[in-house]
């Protein structure tokens, strides 16, 4: 078991970071932050957010300076908790932890999976290109689906265009999001790191740290898992696996035994999965080791599972909890669906029958998002507006929950609409 360093490092709630492909959503990660998300060679060399990615920083304050000057980030301040324009002592607001969603249409699944992990979200959107753009839409509607209700928009890149293209890019934000949502919109330019503390300032007013309910039995969804050894490691040095998420409930302390559905398929029974046991030996938050960890904010839970388990993010989409409390495993699903009327996460096209949401039928292929997973449902049978599915892979899921549903339009996974969990 791991000695804690230090306590009360864990930050208090996610923001997400969604918009369009190439909007700048990971360059104002950084520029809040100091941490460049994209950090896996495929995405250094392509450029483009693959996998999600994270971040935290702390949001400051000076008492002395007048708004919007007076907010700012540990990154930002450089000088500690030193006021970088008067020199006064910083005052603490919050911790926070970013989530930056891949913005690319080919990668909607993993901004979904995402999404069940915001408590808020930061909409990017490029002055330089008209809004909406397909992608603008299409995270746009994940959110409304997921309950991401919190919203701040960022006009970023104003430093590209003219005033007359930011204001008209303004009026088609505000057209954009009419009737839809309230949300401020923030002229920003991510690069040069202008009006940061403007964007702060709106983000404490729009995006309040949720009332979190610790006083029950545990539940983190897994969003990534790693093995943390090098290659040619002796047996003798080797660490267990690693898993990344949030608790969206409950608390979780080093010395816990978990348990993790579904766990890994077995072999011996195809489309069935054996669920995992292991000991909670290291917590992690905010680049410092914590002996608890509650709701709110990304943590890394240090176990003794065979890293061969954790490796390339296998484990992405279960669930941890404490045994005979976690919610059903589930190979079938009965829903109650609300599908769109239009398939928002396309191109307009001529063909208008394309942009029509079509009614679903029996013996289709569906993705489902679930919380953090990610799966393939097939639907048995359709009863007025209950829909049954069959899932190639389980997943934990409780009476209520929300999904998220797309069709496979164009060769593209494409958001259609939700369901709700009544069985």
């Amino acid at each position: 078991m791991v000695k804690t360093t230090n306590k009360g490092k864990q930050s208090e709630i996610n923001i997400g970071l969604v918009g369009h492909v190439d909007h700048g959503k990971t360059t104002l990660v950084e520029a809040m932050s100091g941490e460049w998300t994209d950090r896996h060679s495929e995405e250094k060399r392509r450029g483009i957010s693959i996998k999600l990615g994270y971040a935290d920083t702390v949001f400051m304050k000076c008492p002395s300076c007048p708004e919007p000057e007076c907010y700012t980030t540990e990154f930002l301040a450089k000088k500690g908790n030193k006021c970088p324009r008067c020199g006064e002592e910083l005052e603490l607001l919050r911790r926070v932890s970013f989530i930056d969603a891949p913005g690319h249409e080919i990668l909607m699944a993993t901004m979904i999976s995402g999404a069940a992990l915001m408590d808020g979200a930061v909409l990017v959107i490029a002055a330089n290109e008209s809004c909406p753009q397909p992608q603008t839409r299409e995270h746009f509607a994940s959110l409304q689906i997921t309950q991401v209700n919190n919203l701040v928009i960022a006009q970023n890149k104003i430093e590209i265009v003219s005033e007359k293209k930011a204001i008209e890019n303004y009026l088609q934000i505000n057209e954009f999001i009419k009737n839809k949502i309230e949300a401020p919109i923030i002229p920003i330019s991510a690069i040069h790191k202008a009006n940061i503390d403007l964007l702060i300032q709106f983000i404490e007013k729009t995006i309040p740290t949720p009332k979190r309910n610790v006083k029950v039995p545990p539940l983190m969804w897994i969003a990534r898992s790693f093995d943390i050894n090098k290659p040619g490691s002796h047996p003798s040095q080797l660490k267990g696996g690693v898993l990344g998420g949030s608790i969206s409930r409950g608390k979780l302390r080093v010395g816990d035994e978990i348990l993790i559905l579904p766990g890994y398929p077995d072999r011996k029974n195809p489309g069935k999965y054996i669920p995992l046991t292991t000991e909670i030996i290291s917590l992690y938050a905010s680049n410092s080791l914590i002996d608890e960890a509650g709701p709110g904010g990304l943590i890394g839970i240090g176990t003794k599972l065979d890293p061969a388990l954790t490796k390339a993010d296998s484990l992405i989409g279960n669930v941890i909890g404490y045994k005979d409390k976690l919610p059903p495993l589930r190979y079938e699903l009965q829903v109650e669906v609300k599908l769109m009327e239009r398939v928002v996460g396309i191109k307009t096209t001529k063909d208008e029958k394309l942009m029509v949401v079509k009614k679903l039928q029996k013996g289709e292929r569906l993705m489902i998002n679930i919380g953090a997973a990610t799966l393939v449902g097939i639907i048995t049978k359709i009863h007025n507006d209950i829909t049954e599915m069959k899932l190639i892979k389980p997943a934990c899921a409780e009476k209520g929950d929300r999904i998220a549903i797309s069709r496979l339009i164009n060769k593209r996974w494409r958001l259609i609409g939700y369901g709700i969990i009544v069985d």
